[in-house]
């Protein structure tokens, strides 16, 4: 897979003040995908798999992140969950209708 990259300027006296802190290149990098990947996420600019793939991360992990910064996983308007609702119950109904029809055992 071809590979992007992007890279963050930042003033040195900045990069000092953080790695006082342990904060390396390498954690900054990691910790800025988690970050970006959780706001467009959230922002639905991409999929959870698109997001967890940005954050360097796999996808259980990305949800684990998302609930670690109280994102919902799942975040839907009043219609979008309305209309969820609606197929549980058709499947719902068409499950205990196939149940009631007698099976024919020739």
């Amino acid at each position: 897979m071809k590979t992007v990259q992007a890279v963050i300027d930042m003033p040195e006296d900045l990069y000092l003040s953080l790695s006082c802190f342990g904060l390396t290149r390498e954690k900054i990098v990691s910790e800025s995908r988690k970050l970006l990947g959780l706001k467009y996420f959230q922002e639905k600019l991409l999929s959870m798999g698109k997001a967890a793939e940005l954050s360097g991360l796999s996808k259980w992990d990305f949800i684990e992140h998302l609930s670690d910064n109280n994102v919902s996983v799942i975040d839907y308007d009043d219609d979008e969950m309305g209309r969820e609702f609606e197929t549980a119950e058709n499947i719902a109904e068409a499950l205990t209708v196939n149940r009631a029809r007698p099976s024919l055992h020739l």
